[in-house]
């Protein structure tokens, strides 16, 4: 059953406090401004940086709507026209997926090329709640008022809303860590880590043209999904070899023993791009000799740019039937069960839990 049946109110599933669940709440739905759209969210997944939050392993904003992986149906634009990434108009009915944040174009780091960092960054999924507009910004809500300086890219017909709903974080923080390590083609390609973010990467660095894949992971079930995705060879760490040298790897665990072993299998000018580290964590120890002497260089992504969205999406959408994405979305719950789903989704059973507000996706 839908928690929120009339067209003139939204339900939001409010993160109160660490540790205490999420408590109900109704809101007049909002009128969109210039610039804005309102949508009515079909389908949100719980990503692992929702459960750090809500359980209590990372401080962020509350009271606060989470979930930012979201594929919401457009139902009401303003007078003037929306239009999305590519320049085509936005209608009412359409199903979008949208960059994790707004901001402004003018900032001096979006200028940069690094518009993640701008200083008016509003994030989705992540904002601390003080009026409507700001509680009905993440996935766990029946709507989403989506704000100028928002990348709206409109869904292919092809791709389900669950397959499509970790678009805008996991495959597009791995399209821009491409973009980051640069040409693959013929490379050698090292994943640590075959959680979501592993398996997306196996897959697209084997699209886009890598001679070689290893996947490192302790879990076994997850070596054997890492294959499936594109994985040429997936071992746990105890069976690395000295032998294994990689011209770049993609860390997409954040674990420092992990981080610290990956770069000792990097072969001479290999590039290490970083993803997984975004929670606290000890100091890494680093071999300042090993990268000197081996030309290897560290890059860093957190989000990514309005362009790594929409390579995602181009990927997703010619990939989608070679790899079993459909699947990873293993199980879903109606927004008001919010909370067992949040402790399934902790149990590490599943890639991904999907979540669907209004009405079930099949």
């Amino acid at each position: 059953m839908p928690i929120c049946s009339d067209q003139t109110t939204a339900a939001a599933m409010l993160c109160e406090k660490p540790g205490a669940g999420f408590v109900l709440h109704n809101f007049p739905l909002p009128k969109p401004k210039r610039g804005e759209v309102l949508v009515k969210n079909i389908f949100s997944t719980i990503c692992t940086s929702d459960l750090h939050t809500c359980l209590g392993r990372r401080v962020s904003p509350l009271p606060s709507v989470l979930g930012h992986e979201i594929i919401g149906e457009v139902v009401s634009l303003p007078e003037v026209p929306i239009l999305d990434y590519f320049g085509q108009p936005i209608e009412k009915g359409d199903l979008l997926t949208w960059t994790v944040y707004a901001h402004d174009s003018s900032d001096e780091w979006a200028k940069r090329g690094i518009p993640q960092k701008s200083p008016s960054l509003f994030k989705y999924g992540h904002e601390k709640a003080v009026d409507v507009p700001t509680t009905l910004s993440g996935g766990f809500a029946s709507h989403c008022l989506l704000r100028q300086g928002t990348s709206l890219f409109q869904l292919p017909k092809e791709l389900t809303p669950a397959e499509a709903a970790p678009l805008n974080c996991t495959h597009a923080t791995i399209a821009g860590a491409i973009r980051l390590a640069g040409n693959l083609k013929g490379k050698k390609i090292l994943v640590s880590g075959s959680g979501m973010l592993g398996l997306s990467a196996c897959a697209m660095v084997k699209e886009a043209g890598a001679s070689t894949v290893w996947a490192i992971d302790p879990q076994p079930n997850r070596q054997v999904q890492a294959r499936q995705f594109g994985a040429d060879y997936s071992i746990g760490p105890g069976e690395l070899t000295t032998e294994l040298k990689a011209d770049v790897l993609i860390e997409t665990s954040g674990i420092p023993e992990a981080m610290e072993r990956g770069l000792l299998h990097l072969a001479v000018g290999g590039i290490a791009v970083w993803v997984g580290a975004v929670f606290t964590q000890r100091d890494l120890a680093i071999n300042a000799e090993l990268v000197v002497r081996n030309i290897l260089t560290i890059k860093g992504l957190h989000n990514y740019a309005p362009q790594d969205l929409a390579q995602a999406i181009k990927f997703l959408k010619d990939a989608r039937t070679k790899y079993p994405f459909h699947d990873l979305v293993s199980i879903q719950y109606p927004l008001v069960q919010l909370d067992e789903a949040v402790q399934v989704a902790d149990s590490g059973l599943h890639y991904r839990v999907g979540i669907y507000p209004n009405e079930k996706i099949t």
